[in-house]
């Protein structure tokens, strides 16, 4: 037993797949959770063969092998009375449990949160949907991408002639993930002050939309102005000049923050020294980082960001993972950890990124194969 670890002694019994719920409940596993993750019977879990990538290990796509480690697999077909009957008496003898069915399914299935709460009167239930209270949408795709396009995240990442910019990476099923963890372990805390069952819902549009809380903010109060995009060199929208990635001789380097006149006479560059109204940043945004980004080419990015790093400018070489890998800060992280598969094999990884008591926790259990834990768990549980 790892006395460190917050939620061992916690049991969830987990239906979704895919990205979102199953993130979460990755989340509560490196704490510590039992997770049971129930599948269908030979396929399991549409992202062992559907999703991200070509690579695949033994035959299961690698997000699979990333976000079901320290799982239990328990196949069951839901459309079976008695396979039904088991998964309820499971779920009778659970802390959490967490569905992402199309919006209708899980009630046909009777395994609804009112049902569910009168097998379990103290469950913590989170549902992960695509659009939330959104009836209108409800019956669309619940998928990351389409949920981008409908929030108007796009708008903000790219230059300013670049059509729509969606973000590279699956931001609404990761954010919506962390939303319904965060929900689930409050629920669990009024549990154990209150002694009340919680349903938690989190949705991939209410969490993209959250995610924007600081520009909607600025877009509600100040006469529904658009967000306006650099011409050049965009890295946010709202923010004025010098904010964004620049290229040099050999890279690049990201600029944040920054006074332009300070930088103008830190670089002995006479046409950024007559920047002297802050406003300016703003409304000549363009001209400005026109000008930076010509002197910051002549000169390779170590040059540059030894001349930021003595100023105590905010800057950063713009590592590709290559770079990253080989950086000493990275190797400090210890951020990566080795699975071994059933077969042997083994698997590279992330692990859980935050430490707790100053450990760093990381799990040695693969995904499971479908099905793996039907045996153990119907002893454990009498089912």
């Amino acid at each position: 037993m790892n006395n460190y670890l917050p939620l061992e002694g916690l049991t969830v019994v987990d239906f979704s797949q895919f990205l979102a719920g199953p993130y979460a409940s990755l989340k509560l596993a490196d704490m510590g959770a039992r997770v049971i993750k129930i599948e269908k019977p030979g396929m399991g879990d549409l992202s062992r063969t559907l999703y991200l990538s070509d690579t695949d290990i033994e035959g299961v796509n690698t997000l699979f092998h990333a976000i079901n480690r320290n799982k239990l697999s328990f196949a069951a077909d839901l459309k079976s009375p008695e396979d039904l009957a088991k998964v309820k008496k499971l779920v009778s003898q659970a802390d959490v449990v967490i569905q992402n069915f199309r919006p209708g399914v899980i009630e046909r299935l009777g395994l609804d949160y009112d049902t569910v709460k009168a097998i379990k009167p103290d469950i913590i239930y989170a549902s992960v949907t695509g659009y939330g209270l959104a009836d209108v949408w409800s019956k669309l795709p619940g998928q990351d991408l389409l949920a981008q396009a409908k929030s108007g995240i796009m708008w903000l990442s790219g230059d300013q002639d670049a059509p729509p910019t969606p973000m590279g990476l699956a931001i609404a099923d990761i954010l919506t993930g962390q939303n319904a963890l965060q929900g689930i372990l409050a629920g669990l805390i009024g549990k154990n002050r209150k002694g009340l069952s919680y349903h938690v819902e989190a949705s991939l549009m209410e969490s993209v939309l959250d995610f924007q809380f600081e520009v909607l903010t600025t877009y509600l109060n100040d006469g529904n102005r658009k967000p306006q995009r650099s011409k050049v060199n965009n890295a946010h929208a709202y923010l004025s000049a010098p904010y964004g990635v620049y290229e040099t001789q050999d890279g690049y380097v990201a600029i944040a923050m920054t006074p332009i006149t300070k930088l103008g006479e830190l670089l002995d560059n006479p046409e950024l020294v007559k920047f002297t109204d802050s406003q300016e940043c703003f409304t000549k945004r363009d001209e400005i980082k026109t000008i930076l980004a010509k002197q910051i080419k002549t000169q390779p990015s170590s040059y540059w960001m030894e001349i930021f790093v003595k100023a105590d400018i905010w800057a950063s070489d713009v590592f590709n993972w290559q770079q990253l890998l080989k950086s000493e800060g990275f190797k400090q992280l210890d951020f990566f950890q080795s699975l071994t598969l059933q077969s042997g094999e083994s698997i590279q990884t992330t692990r859980f990124p935050v430490r707790i008591n100053g450990q760093v926790l990381k799990s040695q259990i693969p995904a499971p194969l479908v099905g793996e834990h039907n045996e153990k768990l119907t002893q454990e549980f009498d089912l």
